[in-house]
């Protein structure tokens, strides 16, 4: 219904924000990763949004980026996972680091959060796997193309190892190793596994 929001950021009370969009105040919630990357009061902000509606309110989320609020609606569709609970998760995690949780299925990540103990992180990582866009996990996942990591990493999954072993195996190597010698590196490593 109300998808983004453009105006003069008038008020920071975590994680609530007032916007005024041509004299209309709105009230937005916002994770903090959001929060902290806000321009100063009284500038222009823009914020992508969700409303939800329920029978006691309406109520506005914010976020800084589409790949945030996409993470917001897939976490609410989680059952008893709420908007909170999807706000404290957005506040302690970027949408890369939960998809590089959902990947590798590491609870101990989502346990960080305040808030989410074991058997919720689990049913989240359970929930979230293969829902994640393939293109958020790819970017969360992958090493920028003019790295040498990347060509590491890419042939490893060419020779048929699963993103999860690949990652654990990257994770091992040093940054500054060329590719052949970083191949080498995690094959044995992938080897010792």
């Amino acid at each position: 219904m109300i998808g983004r929001i453009h105006g003069i950021l008038l008020q920071k009370n975590p994680p609530q924000l007032l916007v005024d969009c041509h004299g209309v105040g709105y009230e937005i919630d916002v994770p903090m990763s959001t929060f902290y990357n806000l321009p100063a009061i009284g500038e222009k902000v823009t914020l992508f949004t969700h409303l939800a509606i329920r029978e006691d309110a309406h109520i506005l989320y914010g976020f800084g980026n589409l790949e945030e609020r996409a993470l917001f609606r897939q976490l609410i569709r989680i059952t008893g996972i709420g908007a909170r609970t999807a706000l404290a998760l957005l506040s302690g995690l970027s949408v890369t680091d939960m998809a590089q949780a959902v990947a590798m299925q590491d609870t101990s990540r989502l346990t960080s959060i305040p808030g989410i103990g074991k058997k919720t992180a689990e049913r989240l990582l359970l929930e979230l796997k293969g829902k994640l866009d393939s293109g958020t996990l790819a970017a969360a996942t992958r090493p920028s193309p003019d790295d040498p990591r990347s060509d590491i990493q890419n042939a490893l999954l060419a020779l048929g190892y699963s993103e999860k072993e690949t990652l654990l195996a990257m994770k091992q190597l040093p940054n500054d190793c060329n590719v052949p010698d970083g191949i080498k590196m995690a094959l044995k490593a992938l080897s010792r596994g």
